[in-house]
């Protein structure tokens, strides 16, 4: 697909780093499967990839956690 944000570059499957910010927790998440600009580097995540992201920062910023650093995973633990 061609990227939005700059317009130039297509996309191919790659990983990308996301970070999940919430009430003052924060939770890291490397080798996301994204489409990545080979241009500029902007990172497209699917619908699944970030219910999956999701899910798994509900389970990971409990009351206490301040950063959790984590890879991703296709099914959570």
């Amino acid at each position: 697909m061609k990227c939005v944000v700059c317009k130039l570059g297509e996309t191919r499957e790659g990983h990308t780093t996301v970070t999940l910010e919430r009430e003052g927790a924060a939770l890291v998440v490397r080798k996301v499967p994204a489409q990545v600009c080979v241009n500029c580097g902007e990172a497209y995540v699917s619908a699944e990839v970030t219910r999956k992201l999701l899910q798994s920062a509900r389970e990971a910023l409990r009351p206490g956690v301040e950063v959790d650093i984590r890879e991703f995973a296709a099914t959570p633990v």
